[in-house]
């Protein structure tokens, strides 16, 4: 498994061509992270070798299918019609892969993603993953395909209503969904990480959770630091979603208009919110915890990358290449000491 500086870009383009044949999600309702993983592997250093490996295990070892058949095309002024429906996958994905090339990415995020934006947690989140990787490399077919994917899949939740927010810590959020009696009363209707978001924007008090975040210039940091402490407290899978989503709202906001932005930061806060019961209701540790463990010996990003690079679960390669890019940004070797414990490399 063979580490390499940089690969070609054409293996890249060529897996992601490969890539685009299957559905985004396969049996039973559950996200395929084959693109996004291939240019996270890329930019970790993998191999050529290693990027095809990885995409023949995932293929096969998923039971990736083929994109549901056409069922109608979609009318650019009705496109909102069958916003949700799974067997549409196929029609919006066409449908946005001609917008794209018709308006280029940033015109075509900035006409349709604050449509979009109230339904993002589109399979847990990973319809905004997928766009979000596909503007990272301002691949116009990646993002026309993410944005259909994220319209089939997308996820209808409680909407803001404009009442004044309480608080413009994320925490505080967190904090005050966890003490909400309807979520402590959450049955979703599988384990999956989107029923448990659907299931928990059912109840009735969790309605009022997507104002309570006044948005600020300092949102995007707060909610970077906010996500990083959720994750080192617990280690948690859907906890890693919130550390991984800041990476990926960070990416997507540049390409939206600046009023548009605060929702995208909104939107995604909320669906943090959702998964407190999934979570374990969590407390956030204090500052003083917080700086010990970022301060525990930890190796450096290659070593870290290395071991991301041999592995075969997309959550260990997605988390170690945002929390990368995070530090990167923010400065917090804590990004760092998470992603070695989350590889195993330190207790």
């Amino acid at each position: 498994m063979a580490l390499s500086p940089r690969t070609e870009p054409d293996m890249v383009d060529e897996l992601l061509v490969e890539v685009r044949m299957f559905s985004a999600e396969f049996p039973v309702l559950l996200a395929s992270h084959l693109p996004m993983m291939i240019v996270a592997l890329d930019r970790l250093g993998a191999s050529n070798e290693r990027l095809r490996e990885y995409f023949e295990n995932y293929r096969t070892g998923n039971g990736l299918v083929p994109t549901p058949p056409p069922v109608t095309p979609v009318q650019r002024e009705r496109w909102t019609e069958a916003l949700g429906d799974r067997t549409r996958e196929y029609d919006y994905r066409a449908f946005f892969e001609n917008e794209v090339r018709r308006l280029g990415i940033d015109a075509a995020l900035q006409t349709y993603l604050p449509t979009l934006i109230p339904g993002i947690g589109a399979s847990a989140l990973h319809g905004m993953m997928r766009t979000a990787y596909g503007v990272m490399r301002m691949d116009p077919s990646e993002v026309g395909t993410a944005l259909g994917y994220w319209s089939a899949t997308y996820l209808p939740m409680p909407r803001a209503r404009g009442a004044a927010p309480v608080t413009d810590d994320p925490g505080e959020v967190l904090a005050r969904a966890c003490a909400l009696p309807g979520l402590h009363q959450v049955v979703p209707e599988t384990d999956l990480l989107w029923h448990n978001i659907r299931a928990a924007g059912a109840k009735p008090d969790f309605a009022p959770v997507v104002d309570w975040l006044a948005i600020g210039p300092d949102t995007g940091r707060r909610l970077a630091a906010t996500s990083l402490a959720l994750f080192a407290a617990t280690m948690d899978f859907a906890s890693l979603h919130a550390l991984t989503g800041s990476h990926w709202i960070r990416l997507i906001g540049p390409h939206l208009a600046e009023a548009d932005r605060p929702a995208l930061q909104r939107y995604f806060w909320q669906i943090i919110a959702s998964l407190v019961p999934k979570i374990g209701f969590p407390s956030l540790p204090s500052a003083e915890q917080l700086d010990e463990w970022r301060h525990l010996p930890a190796p450096g990003w290659p070593e870290i990358a290395a071991a991301a690079v041999q592995s075969e679960d997309e959550h260990d390669i997605s988390l170690v290449f945002s929390a990368r890019e995070e530090e990167a940004v923010y400065g917090d070797r804590l990004y760092r000491v998470v992603a070695a414990r989350r590889m195993g490399l330190i207790a």
